[in-house]
């Protein structure tokens, strides 16, 4: 499993991470990995928009390109 390190964290973001951690009753560590994970295995927001207004029709001429490309990891040089 991969680690990652986070510099420049105002304080204040740190604090409210863990009392949302302390709200759900896990470590401040868990916390994270949940937000990240989910925010790398959410739905791209704007293709969910574009979806949401082609659904009521708002959008009936839009259309959504496939992508060609994957996601990378970055490289520090």
């Amino acid at each position: 499993m991969a680690s990652i390190i986070v510099r420049g964290l105002d304080d204040s973001v740190k604090e409210q991470l863990a009392a949302k951690a302390r709200s759900h009753g896990r470590s401040m560590e868990a916390e994270v990995r949940d937000i990240l994970t989910k925010a790398a295995t959410g739905p791209h927001i704007g293709l969910a928009l574009a979806r949401a207004a082609q659904q009521v029709g708002g959008a009936g001429d839009l259309t959504i390109p496939e992508r060609s490309d994957s996601a990378r990891a970055v490289a520090f040089e």
